[in-house]
C-alpha cells in the first residue's frame, strides 16, 4: 500500500508540476498581449502590429496599407529609423496646434475635414502625396486611406506588366525583368525595388525608393492615428501630440526627397 501511495504521489506530482507550466506559458501569452496593445507606436513600433516592418518573406499577400508583401510601414525591407533628435535639439510646442489636437483626442475621428486632420491634410500628407502623375497620385491617397494600399518587394521573377501607355502598371500581360524600370508615379527611369497594389484591382505599379518613403511616412501617420481612435495608445497627452510632430516631420523630410538608402 506504500508504495501504492508513493506511486500516485509520484503521478501527481508530476501532473501538478505540468500544469503549473501550462499556467506559466498563458501568463507569458497574456503578458506579451498587454505589450502589444500598450507599448506599440511610430517611434518604437512592434513588429507584429506593424506588418509593413517585417521582413518581406513574413508579409507577402497581408491586408493593409502596410502589407509587405510588403506592412511587413516594412512594407518594405529594413524599417527606415526613426529620426533621433540630438542632445542639442529643442522643442517649443505650438500652442495653437495642441489645442487643435487635444479636441480632435477628445473624440478621434479619421474625418479630414475636422481642424486638425484637415491641418495635417493640406501642411504633410497632400504635399507628400503630390506626385507628377496626379491621377495616380490622388488613388494612392484613397488607397492609404481605406488601409487597403499594400507595398512589397519586387522579387524575381517579377509578375507581368502591362506596356500600354508609359508602361507603368503591373497586370496581365508582357513581363517586366529589367531592374532599372520607369517610376509609375514619378514617371523617371529608376531602380524600382518595390511596388504598389491600390486595394484589389490587381495592377501593380512599381515605385521609386523615393516614392516609397514617402508613401511609407504617410502611411506611418495613419496607422498612428487609427491605434490612438482604437484606444491602443496608452500615453500622455503630450507625449501622444509630440509622437505626431515627430511623423509629421517625417513626412516633410520625405517629399523634400530624403530617404535612407536601402540598397
Amino acid at each position: 500500500m506504500v508504495r501504492e501511495a508513493n506511486i500516485k504521489q509520484v503521478a501527481s506530482e508530476k501532473q501538478l508540476q505540468e500544469a503549473q507550466g501550462k499556467i506559466d506559458m498563458l501568463q507569458a501569452e497574456v503578458t506579451a498581449l498587454k505589450t502589444l496593445v500598450i507599448t506599440s507606436t511610430p517611434s518604437s513600433p512592434n513588429r507584429d502590429l506593424h506588418p509593413q516592418l517585417q521582413s518581406p518573406s513574413k508579409n507577402v499577400l497581408r491586408k493593409g496599407h502596410a502589407r509587405n508583401k510588403s506592412a511587413g510601414c516594412a512594407v518594405l525591407t529594413p524599417p527606415v529609423p526613426p529620426t533621433q533628435p540630438s542632445s542639442s535639439e529643442a522643442k517649443e510646442m505650438d500652442t495653437r496646434l495642441y489645442s487643435e489636437f487635444v479636441t480632435w483626442k477628445e473624440s478621434p475621428t479619421l474625418d479630414r475635414t475636422c481642424p486638425f486632420l484637415l491641418r495635417i491634410y493640406q501642411e504633410d500628407i497632400e504635399p507628400c502625396l503630390n506626385f507628377a502623375k496626379r491621377e495616380l497620385s490622388d488613388q494612392v491617397l484613397t488607397s492609404v486611406e481605406s488601409n487597403t494600399l499594400s507595398v512589397e518587394p519586387v522579387v524575381q521573377p517579377t509578375l507581368p506588366v502591362v506596356k500600354a501607355s508609359a508602361v507603368e502598371r503591373g497586370g496581365p500581360s508582357g513581363c517586366r525583368v529589367e531592374v532599372l524600370t520607369k517610376c509609375a508615379l514619378s514617371g523617371l527611369t529608376r531602380s524600382c525595388r518595390h511596388r504598389i497594389k491600390l486595394g484589389d484591382s490587381g495592377n501593380y505599379y512599381f515605385i521609386s525608393p523615393s516614392c516609397r518613403h514617402r508613401i511609407t511616412a504617410v502611411c506611418n501617420f495613419f496607422t498612428y492615428i487609427r491605434y490612438i481612435k482604437q484606444g491602443l495608445v496608452r500615453q500622455d497627452t503630450e507625449l501622444i501630440f509630440w509622437e505626431i510632430m515627430r511623423l509629421r516631420r517625417e513626412m516633410s523630410v520625405a517629399k523634400l526627397g530624403f530617404y535612407v538608402n536601402e540598397s
